[in-house]
C-alpha cells in the first residue's frame, strides 16, 4: 500500500475498501443494492434492528460511534448521540434486511435470554490462533460469540 493511500479511520483499510465490498457483495448476490428492499421484509428487518443494544463511543473526529451488541462489526457515526443512533439503527436495519433477503438468520436480541450454560473444547494453539483470527475479522468481539454464531448460522 503506498503511503498517500488514504485509510478508513475506523477500520484502519483503505477508504475504497466500502466501495469494494459493496461491488463484492453486488456480484456475490447478483444484486444491485441501491434497489430497495420489499416494505414488508424492511419492516420486520427495523422490528428487529431496533431491539438490538446499542453501544456508543466518542470519537474526536466524527462525535459518536455506534455499534450493537449482536452485530458488532455493523457501525454508524454521527456529530451527536441521536444521530449516531438513527444512523446506527439505519445500518443495523439495512444488514438485518440483507441478511433476510438472502436466507440468512439476523442474531436474536441480547435481551431474549440470558445465556447461562458453557461448553468447553479443546483446541490446539495454531487452531485457537486461527478462530480468533477469523472472529476479529468477522467483526466479533470474542470467540465465543463467534463460535456461537457460526454454529447457529442457519439453524431454526
Amino acid at each position: 500500500m503506498s503511503t498517500s493511500t488514504k485509510l478508513n479511520k475506523r477500520s484502519g483499510r483503505p477508504a475504497a475498501a466500502r466501495k469494494t465490498l459493496k461491488a463484492k457483495l453486488a456480484v456475490t448476490t447478483g444484486d444491485d443494492l441501491a434497489r430497495p428492499f420489499d416494505p414488508a421484509l424492511l419492516r420486520r428487518a427495523r422490528e428487529i434492528a431496533s431491539s438490538y443494544r446499542l453501544t456508543f463511543e466518542a470519537d474526536p473526529d466524527v462525535g459518536y460511534l455506534g455499534s450493537s451488541v449482536e452485530l458488532p462489526g455493523v457501525f454508524a457515526d454521527g456529530k451527536t448521540i441521536e444521530a449516531c443512533a438513527r444512523e446506527t439503527l439505519e445500518a443495523l436495519t439495512t444488514t438485518v434486511a440483507t441478511l433476510l433477503e438472502t436466507g440468512q438468520r439476523p442474531p436474536s436480541p441480547a435481551s431474549e435470554g440470558k445465556r447461562e450454560q458453557q461448553v468447553n473444547i479443546r483446541l490446539t494453539a495454531d487452531e485457537r490462533l486461527r478462530i480468533e483470527e477469523a472472529a476479529r475479522v468477522e467483526g466479533f468481539r470474542s470467540v465465543s460469540d463467534y463460535i456461537r454464531a457460526a454454529a447457529l448460522r442457519g439453524s431454526a
